[in-house]
């Protein structure tokens, strides 16, 4: 049974706190956390948890509860909680690194990552844009999408994160047909939806209005949906993004594909908070990772909610199941 590997992120901020609540539940395969053993060993003694701490050594049965296992990886600097450090952020590409390493060779079946603080690694002189491009540039693929996940609503992007008068010229149609591709191809073979219904978000308001409020549905985004229509796709021509989200729409969608950031996640993160999760579609691995941030001010607090990475340890194991 190969591992699921879960990175415990920026470790000032409420990774450690999160990855220990992985301690109360049993799994069909091992769930071993990267971290350092000592700074796990001290964020439980601060939140007065008592969980024992083995050190992975390819074991091959699940951890019982109120255990957990860790693979180590070494600070650079001792931690200081809410209090980021450059020195550590070493620590926290490592961390990056030996997940996607062990998921490219084949030594597990993927990843669920914590969060991490960009600013901070960027301090520290090392280029770095996040979790998926680093994930993207080490798998050596052209192109992976973004999908939120809630257990009702999936919502794609086609563009991530551009300023908002950036996006309308990213949207060409060999990029729409690149996030179509993946993003069919991954329902397909990952969630086991054999025919994915897909509802599209135009980009303007109204979607464009017939011209009126924007050209890019009639000169771009439907001409590549009706090519894809044409072939028998389950894809909507492009919808009013104000009016797409009701549940009667929604009802037989298996996802939704949004032209931009703010379009579909506001929307998404406003029906689960908290409890929604990142999919990185595209990569020749499983990845799922939380819905927010590093939250300083909560680390070591006992205040920090585990939901989000309970389920994206869940659904990275039920993809990992459904693969076999």
């Amino acid at each position: 049974m190969l591992p699921l590997y879960v990175t415990s992120g920026e470790p000032a901020g409420i990774g450690p706190d999160i990855c220990l609540s992985l301690a109360d539940r049993v799994d069909e395969r091992p769930v071993v956390v990267l971290a350092d053993l000592e700074l796990l060993k001290q964020r439980a003694e601060k939140l007065n948890l008592a969980i024992e701490l083995i050190e992975y050594q390819g074991q091959t049965q699940s951890s019982g509860v109120g255990e957990l296992y860790v693979e180590h990886v070494a600070l650079a600097s001792a931690v200081q909680l809410g209090e980021l450090d450059p020195a550590n952020a070493g620590y926290v590409l490592e961390q990056l690194r030996r997940s996607a390493d062990y998921a490219m060779r084949g030594c597990s079946v993927g990843v669920a990552t914590a969060p991490v603080q960009k600013s901070v690694i960027n301090e520290a002189g090392i280029a770095f844009s996040g979790h998926t491009e680093y994930y993207q540039e080490f798998a050596g693929v052209d192109r992976v999408v973004m999908m939120l996940a809630t257990k009702s609503l999936r919502v794609a992007l086609v563009t991530t994160h551009l300023p908002l008068r950036e996006v309308a010229d990213a949207i060409t149609p060999l990029r729409l047909q690149q996030v179509i591709d993946i993003l069919l191809h991954d329902l397909k073979t990952k969630f086991k939806i054999s025919q994915p219904k897909v509802l599209v978000c135009g980009l303007n308001p109204h979607a464009g209005e017939g011209g009126y409020l924007g050209h890019e549905e009639i000169d771009i985004i439907n001409p590549v949906l009706e090519q894809y229509r044409n072939l028998g796709v389950d894809l909507s021509l492009s919808l009013p993004a104000d009016t797409l989200f009701r549940p009667e729409y929604l009802q037989d969608a298996d996802a939704v594909l949004a032209m931009y950031h703010d379009q579909g996640l506001p929307v998404l993160k406003s029906q689960g908070f908290g409890e929604a999760i990142n999919i990185t579609l595209g990569l020749p691995f499983i990845r799922t990772s939380v819905d927010h941030g590093t939250a300083l001010t909560l680390a070591g607090t006992g205040q920090a909610k585990s939901s989000s990475l309970q389920v994206a340890v869940d659904l990275a194991l039920e993809l990992a199941h459904q693969s076999i």
